[in-house]
């Protein structure tokens, strides 16, 4: 399944019926006065939310959509047919951007959300409307308003509870795995995950949280190296970060490095972002020396000075992650009730989710701008070629 995560569509809303000049002429009655009808409203254009739906490659296809137009006036006082609205389903988590001006219309959150994007144009008015105790006979009548036009740009955010973070060959993939029915692919080398994965931890009947794999950062990430940056915005709508830690690497490096490494690239990519709970997780302890194991995660706390939460694991045997997976649920639960609670925490949660899809479209674009420039420079640029915008994400309930 191909998930597009933008996408571009022209909206045009329909344009209002023009109002009707005319005058009754029946037999008898060779002065009946003026009877034009007013014309009909144009149609407008609806995004709504549809929770079936996981992807906007339909809209990569079909680039503009119009709405019906207002149907003009007749006589005998008759009014135009309005142009019915044109409803466009979205995923839920679709952000709706004003290409031209980059003012962010809205954000569809919820399954059943709407929005209207482009308001249909209004009636016209009919010369019946002009009649008055010195114009009997008004031959003056107006025509329907054009309806709005609008470049709209479609940004599709995973929308999970939990987002996990950690170099290439950290470990996220096996844990998700571990814990989930998504079975992303497991190797013993960097960049396996190429695509975001989700899965659904289900911990007690009908108590379960949405977990987000991104592929693994490198340094420099949030500038563009790796494959990070292209994910690193779905993380502006998880609740927590769980920071997965490669206590054995393979090659070497110093898991401390690799931890500041990740925060600094955070810090890069989005502040707000990095101030995000973010939980730690200390994995393949099993690859350690049984009577090493809790000095080299104690040295490794105190050389970063953590005093954050701190869980150590082995995702491949699934030690520990059971009693990772409670809390999860106990955060997000208990979050969640917060937030029902107190309208001002939600309100201010939802001002930093907004600043932070904000920071994260901001770099995004920089990015874009620079690597278009460059491109045209070495005379290399392609418009055609440019695939970042879609990518392939895998979900297993």
């Amino acid at each position: 399944m191909k998930f597009v995560d933008e996408a571009v569509i022209r909206v045009a809303a329909g344009r209002g019926g023009n109002g009707c000049l005319s005058f009754r002429r029946e037999k008898y009655i060779p002065r009946g006065g003026p009877d034009g009808g007013d014309g009909g409203d144009g149609g407008s254009i609806i995004l709504r939310a549809d929770g079936g739906m996981n992807t906007l490659v339909d809209y990569r296809f079909v680039k503009h959509y119009q709405a019906p137009v207002g149907e003009p006036g007749r006589g005998g006082n008759c009014r135009g047919k309005s142009g019915e609205d044109l409803v466009l389903d979205v995923p839920v988590g679709t952000t709706v951007i004003d290409e031209d001006t980059r003012e962010v219309l809205g954000d569809l959150t919820n399954a059943g959300d709407t929005l209207k994007v482009a308001q249909g144009g209004f009636h016209g008015l009919g010369n019946t409307r002009f009649k008055s105790s010195t114009n009997r006979a008004p031959r003056q009548f107006t025509r329907g308003s054009d309806g709005e036009e609008r470049v709209l740009r479609l940004e599709l955010k995973v929308l999970a509870d939990v987002g996990l973070l950690g170099m290439p060959n950290a470990g996220k993939s096996t844990f998700i795995r571990a814990v989930s029915s998504a079975k992303p692919k497991v190797a013993d080398y960097p960049f396996t995950t190429l695509v975001p994965n989700l899965g659904v931890v289900s911990v007690q009947p009908h108590r379960s949280f949405v977990v987000a794999d991104i592929p693994g950062l490198v340094e420099g990430a949030a500038d563009g190296a790796g494959l990070g940056v292209r994910f690193l915005k779905h993380l502006t709508r998880t609740r927590l970060l769980l920071h997965i830690v490669d206590m054995a690497p393979y090659d070497g490096s110093v898991p401390e490095e690799s931890v500041e490494i990740i925060a600094e690239e955070l810090e890069n990519f989005s502040p707000l972002l990095a101030q995000r709970d973010r939980w730690l997780v200390l994995n393949k302890i099993d690859l350690l020396p049984e009577d090493e194991r809790e000095a080299r995660c104690q040295e490794l706390l105190e050389n970063l000075s953590w005093d954050g939460p701190v869980y150590r694991i082995s995702a491949i045997s699934a030690t520990n992650t059971e009693r990772l997976c409670q809390d999860i649920l106990e955060f997000v639960e208990s979050e969640k009730a917060r937030f029902a609670e107190d309208p001002e925490a939600a309100e201010e949660e939802r001002r930093i989710q907004e600043a932070m899809q904000l920071e994260a479209r901001e770099r995004i674009a920089a990015q874009a701008a620079a690597r278009r420039a460059r491109q045209l420079a070495e005379g290399e640029y392609d418009d055609e070629d440019d695939d970042d915008d879609e990518v392939e994400v895998i979900y297993r309930p």
